[in-house]
């Protein structure tokens, strides 16, 4: 029997001081500060262990049930942005909305095999990951390859070096480690600041589950 995680970010002060806001006020908070992450990481911990006991019926490990629920996640934080709650607390469709999320997200996703999964819940929790891709997004191109090649491919850094000066990038392999370095520190610097204080990790190590 697949079981649901557990969340530790729910106990984070930041967190625990949106204890009060509904989830109307949640949402609404969201779209009116996208600068700042605690909004999305209070409805993640209101309404985890929710999406997950739904993603469990469509998988057969719990591996496969972490990924699909970090998937799930992803499609809620890549639509939340335009969602409208009804004014009216008894008229809220927002727990309808999510579950309809979720729903579309099982019927959409091909799930792989457990050996083919790399994702892992506990080093890259879905508001973690959901603002490294969106970082990921804004890095500038050169930046973005490189980490993307170290972490997601695992390329070295002479087969990097190679790639690049056949695009016309002439970066020797023993720079490489520099551009690198650099990436990571834009990477976290494009992560809301409260997203890095929740989760309190160095972001290479995060990076690596971007795929």
């Amino acid at each position: 029997m697949l079981s649901i995680p557990t969340f530790p970010e729910t106990d984070h002060q930041i967190v625990r001081s949106l204890a009060s806001y509904s989830d109307r006020e949640l949402v609404s908070l969201h779209q009116l500060h996208p600068e700042q992450g605690k909004f999305f990481a209070a409805l993640f911990c209101r309404y985890g262990a929710i999406v997950h006991s739904v993603v469990q019926h469509a998988v057969e490990s719990q591996l496969q049930a972490d990924y699909l629920f970090a998937i799930a996640w992803r499609q809620i934080f890549g639509e939340l942005h335009r969602v409208k709650l009804a004014a009216d607390p008894e008229a809220t469709n927002w727990q309808n909305w999510l579950i309809d999320i979720t729903g579309n997200t099982i019927a959409q996703i091909e799930v792989p095999p457990s050996a083919q999964i790399r994702y892992t819940l506990n080093t890259a929790p879905p508001p973690l990951w959901c603002y490294l891709e969106r970082g990921l997004d804004l890095l500038p191109p050169l930046s973005r390859l490189i980490v993307v090649m170290t972490q997601s491919l695992k390329w070295k850094d002479r087969r990097i070096s190679a790639y690049l000066q056949g695009e016309g990038q002439q970066i020797p392999p023993d720079s490489i480690p520099n551009y690198l370095i650099a990436g990571y520190q834009q990477l976290e610097a494009a992560v809301p600041q409260d997203i890095r204080e929740i989760y309190q990790s160095g972001i290479g190590k995060q990076a690596d589950a971007l795929n």
